[in-house]
């Protein structure tokens, strides 16, 4: 059958697991934020027209893209038995010329949407049926808008298709010729948690701090400070999967994150779009439980989240101020959520001891983009040559929260809250050899990409967190 009929090959979900317009879209919002308006004009005028304008704007390297193995064998093994192979897509013929390019071994025809025709379902049928003749084609698609395809057409063959999708196809399919199917749809349950990051929900306990400082652990405190977690919880997962489509060409040439789900091509980024508005939408609903109070700062939550994967992680010394602000902004919620008053000096050594963490994490990072010989971060505003001065930005800051903490034991609030107060001081010591520690840790290139996430799995670390509850509690029992 090679010999005599043509081998058309779908791009989205296809040839790739993605969606080239949704790839170009967010590659494109990711450089400018207006995008997204400018986007529904477009839209305006045919989808078309916004593939032809979103992909004159940006997009993502394409090698980097989550090519389907299975595909690229089979076309392969069709032009060796002698048959021809054309790239046929409803993506802009720009994308679709890009990505044959790329495999130029593959394909003798490339036909994409032109900007006034998209080249999609029915109107894909009848291109077809216009350029080989009627069944002169075998398609392999992976959605339903492809049955119009498979109608006319000698061979259906289906990839990552769904039963009921399969069964649709092998009907459609013509009479003397079975429907062929290229692997199964792999599950997104799974995928999809791992982009949440459930892992990043520990930053979440901060929301607890308020309650544990002023020891009131009432019924009422404990339910408020479990809700303002499930919350914040929801809101930061859509961030960290706005944050994932945003940065999806980087982390796809990062060593580490180009495992993430969605880099990875595990979850499709149809999905993950999904999910951000889904994930906002329940946090918000959670957090009007909470009251007005409570939903105004999520709210300001979300915005300043949304700035900074937007804009402010590029911006130098900016985008450590944020973090360290987004994490005192977790204690700010656990205080109006509970109504506990927060101390001026729990503030002040949040602000100080975020911003630390924050800068070892530009530092760590900074240290692995000189070892993989690069002079920038990708996506970031840094130097490889400025690492010695953000290293200092980490230590420095580090200490003055230690300092606002020995200032803090020595107020009459402390002294009246604990039996024995002095011992605190040992809390001070733990944390000059922690902080020390670990900024010495991320110049030898040890560092996880999150400090928070290292010091939950270094043993040393869980250590010092365990001596300093021991000291804690001491100094309120003894």
């Amino acid at each position: 059958m090679a010999r005599d009929i043509t081998l058309a090959v779908d791009l989205d979900g296809t040839l790739v697991r993605s969606d080239m317009l949704l790839e170009g879209f967010w590659a494109a919002v990711a450089r400018d934020w207006t995008v997204p308006l400018r986007a529904v004009g477009w839209l305006m005028h045919g989808r078309a027209h916004l593939k032809e304008r979103v992909a004159a704007l940006e997009m993502h390297a394409v090698d980097a893209l989550p090519w389907t193995r299975e595909v690229l064998d089979y076309i392969a093994a069709w032009r060796a038995a002698g048959g021809r192979a054309a790239l046929v897509t409803a993506s802009d013929q720009s994308i679709a010329q890009a990505v044959a390019d790329h495999h130029p071994d593959l394909f003798d025809e490339v036909h994409g949407s032109d900007g006034h025709r998209n080249l999609k379902g029915a109107a894909k049928a009848a291109f077809l049926a216009e350029r080989f003749g009627p069944n002169g084609y075998a398609y392999i698609g992976d959605s339903s808008a492809d049955l119009p395809v498979w109608q006319g057409a000698a061979k259906a063959i289906t990839v990552n298709a769904p039963a009921a999708l399969r069964r649709r196809a092998e009907r459609e399919a013509a009479a003397d010729t079975r429907a062929e199917h290229l692997n199964t749809p792999a599950n997104e349950i799974i995928p999809a948690l791992r982009e949440m990051r459930p892992h990043q929900w520990l930053k979440n306990l901060l929301i607890f701090v308020p309650m544990i400082a002023a020891h009131q652990f009432t019924a009422t405190a404990l339910l408020q400070s479990v809700l303002t977690f499930i919350g914040f919880a929801l809101v930061a997962s859509s961030v960290y999967v706005l944050n994932d489509l945003l940065d999806l060409g980087p982390d796809r040439a990062h060593p580490r994150k180009r495992n993430r789900p969605l880099a990875s091509g595990a979850l499709s980024i149809k999905r993950a779009t999904m999910m951000v508005p889904g994930l906002l939408l329940a946090g918000l609903a959670v957090s009007s439980l909470l009251g007005v109070d409570f939903l105004l700062v999520i709210i300001a939550y979300f915005v300043a989240t949304t700035s900074y994967s937007l804009w402010l992680k590029r911006r130098i010394v900016a985008d450590i101020a944020t973090l360290a602000g987004l994490y005192t902004l977790r204690i700010v919620a656990g205080g109006v959520a509970t109504g506990i008053p927060l101390s001026v000096w729990l503030l002040a050594f949040s602000i100080f001891f975020f911003f630390a963490l924050a800068a070892v994490k530009r530092q760590a990072e900074l240290v692995d983009a000189a070892e993989r010989g690069l002079t920038n971060t990708t996506g970031r505003g840094y130097r490889v040559d400025d690492t010695p001065l953000v290293a200092q930005m980490a230590t420095s800051s580090g200490f003055v929260s230690v300092l606002v903490l020995a200032l803090y034991l020595n107020t009459p609030q402390v002294q009246a809250q604990y039996e024995q107060p002095m011992i605190l001081w040992g809390v001070c010591l733990i944390l000059l050899y922690w902080i020390s520690r670990i900024v010495m840790i991320t110049h030898r290139g040890r560092m996880h990409d999150d400090p928070l996430i290292f010091a939950i799995t270094d043993p040393v670390s869980r250590t010092c967190g365990l001596l300093s509850a021991a000291l804690i509690a001491s100094a309120i029992l003894l």
